[in-house]
This record gives structure tokens, C-alpha cells and sequence, in this order.
């Protein structure tokens, strides 16, 4: 479902600049956000409150440490003096320190932290977060990429991006089935492969590229993804005990965004150093945390990882066979 909505994004964006102005990519958010909300209210369960109080503390601790090193990077990137970088970074990872020994400690942890204390899980969260920056610097990258070096308008770039969530759509539940006969490490290590190849692909486009020179890789980026997302989601989830699932969510999700923030900081930090340039390395940038996930993910088939992927199997057998 996040494939498909990511597909609907690109191609109503070239069709809103067709008839408007940029402004109206932001406006057009504000009817479709109402719409969420009341579809939100009217069908997600009201669950009762939890008893025990918001963990004011950790959160301010949490936005401290990953909101002042995302900030740090950027910092880099806008050659902001390097004493305030190295200030940045420094508060940063004092907050982390603080945040994580609190965690420790803690019934309900803000931060489970405590999950990644299994094998199995804690490369999950790696490959996540290495896939998730590479798919960000790849975001992030392409327009300026497509825009300064081919000269392509907005419109013709939001269709041509349009294949690669296409293709994550069709390649999520077909990685789903394959989940439950081959390893999601082997799935996951593959699928990555493919969306460095494609990136890589990308990153060495022909000086003229056709149409479908962009879209054959930018699907295959796309397919690479999809096979790789859907079982290392469902591995996270499943590796974790079944009480700690909300935890286990709050980490896939924190993951994902990790990455992606440190991704488009990233970018933003290779526009500023190199220019023009800077949108090629940002890809090949993109290819080496693809590779990086890759390898995080293949460990999960050592002896660890496998006595972990049993685990995870009996569990979702038990679960499904509780249901």
C-alpha cells in the first residue's frame, strides 16, 4: 500500500505542475490530509490509554540526540564553522548516551533498545537503516540529477520516477510469498544487489539517455527494493516477542527514518561540496549503503542468524495456528 500511494505521488505531481505552479504540491496536501483524518477517526480502533505517563524525558533526549547529529551533517554540508559541528555532534551523542541508559532501565521503553540484544533483530535494523539512507540519497539525488545533467522538466521526471514505486508495488507481495520458503537474509541480500545495480545504472546513464533508458533502471531499482522490504519488515516484527511487537514497530519505524534523514542530509552535504557533481555521487553513495545493506542482511544466514530465522519461523507458526 506505501508502494502504490509513492507510485500516485510522482505522476500527480507532473500532472498538478502541468497546470499550476509549485506552490500547489504543497496546497493540494491540505484536502487529502483532511480526508485521512476523518477516514483515521472513523476506522482505527480507539484502544484504551496506557497506564503509565508520556516519557517526556526520553523524548527530549531522543530529538536531541538524532535531531543534533542529522543537524551536525547538515551543518557540514553548509559550511557552518567547525566548532559548531563538532558542538552539534558532541550534544548529540551525550543525548544518545543519556537516552540509552535510561532505556535500560525502563518497563516501557520510549527506545527498546533492549530488542536489539537479538542477533537476528539487530541486523534487521542495520540493513534497514543502510537501505533506507541509500533509498533516500536515490530520492533525493534523482530530480536534480535528471533535471541539471538531461535537462528534463518537472513534469517528464515525475513520470519517469513513476516506474520505481510501480515496481515495489508488484515485487512486495511476490517477496512476501517467496518469504515463507526461502531465508529473508538470501531475499533481502539479493533484493538489495538488485537496487544497487540499478542505482548504479542510474548513476551512468549515456549522455543522451532515452525514456526508456531511465525507466528500465529505474524499475529495476524499484525491484530490488520490493524484494528486499517485505521480508526484512516482516523479520523485524516477527523476531521480537509478540508482546513487544509495538516495540518492534516503533523500531522498524525509527529505522526508516534514521536512514532516510541521514540519507537526505547526506545528499544535501555532496550538493554543497560538489555541485552539479554532487548528484552522481550522491547515487554511487546510494550504491555502496545498498551493498552495505546487502552484507548486513546475508549475515543473518550464519549459524546466529539462522538459529534466529527458526525462531521466527515457530513463532509465526505458533501465531498463525493461535488464530
Amino acid at each position: 500500500m506505501v508502494a502504490v500511494s509513492a507510485a500516485v505521488g510522482p505522476t500527480a505531481a507532473a500532472a498538478i505542475l502541468a497546470v499550476a505552479t509549485w506552490p500547489f504540491l504543497f496546497a493540494i496536501n491540505i484536502p487529502v490530509g483532511l480526508v485521512a483524518l476523518a477516514l483515521g477517526w472513523r476506522c482505527l480502533p480507539h484502544v484504551r490509554p496506557a497506564l503509565h505517563a508520556f516519557d517526556w524525558q526520553s523524548a527530549l533526549l531522543s530529538a536531541a540526540a538524532f535531531g543534533l547529529g542529522i543537524g551536525a551533517i547538515d551543518s557540514i554540508g553548509h559550511g557552518e564553522p567547525l566548532s559548531l559541528c563538532l558542538l552539534e555532534f558532541g550534544i548529540a551523542a551525550i543525548s544518545g548516551l543519556m537516552l540509552l541508559q535510561r532505556q535500560r532501565y525502563m518497563a516501557s521503553p520510549l527506545l527498546p533498545v533492549d530488542l536489539l540484544r537479538i542477533p537476528i533483530f539487530a541486523l534487521s535494523i542495520s540493513t534497514s537503516i543502510a537501505s533506507f539512507c541509500a533509498q533516500m540519497l536515490a530520492f533525493v539525488a534523482i530530480p536534480f540529477y535528471l533535471e541539471s545533467r538531461f535537462g528534463y522538466s518537472a513534469v517528464q521526471m515525475g513520470l519517469l520516477i513513476t516506474p520505481w514505486p510501480i515496481a515495489v508495488a508488484l515485487a512486495a507481495p511476490i517477496a512476501g510469498r517467496l518469504v515463507e520458503h526461502y531465508p529473508a537474509g538470501l531475499l533481502g541480500g539479493i533484493g538489495l544487489l538488485l537496487f544497487a545495480a540499478g542505482l548504479g545504472t542510474l548513476a551512468l546513464l549515456p549522455a543522451d539517455p532515452s525514456a526508456a533508458d531511465v525507466v528500465w533502471r529505474m524499475a529495476l531499482s524499484g525491484l530490488g527494493f520490493g524484494l528486499f522490504q517485505t521480508p526484512n519488515n516482516r523479520t523485524m516484527i516477527a523476531a521480537a516477542p509478540r508482546e513487544r511487537s509495538g516495540g518492534a514497530s516503533g523500531m522498524l519505524g525509527t529505522a526508516r527514518l534514521l536512514g532516510q534523514t541521514i540519507g537526505a542530509a547526506l545528499v544535501a552535504l555532496l550538493l554543497a561540496r560538489f555541485g552539479q557533481q554532487g548528484t552522481q555521487l550522491s547515487l554511487f553513495a546510494g550504491v555502496g549503503f545498498a551493498v552495505l545493506g546487502a552484507a548486513l542482511s546475508m549475515l543473518r544466514l550464519s549459524p546466529a542468524g539462522a538459529r534466529g530465522a527458526e525462531v521466527v519461523r515457530v513463532q509465526e507458526s505458533q501465531r498463525v495456528r493461535g488464530e
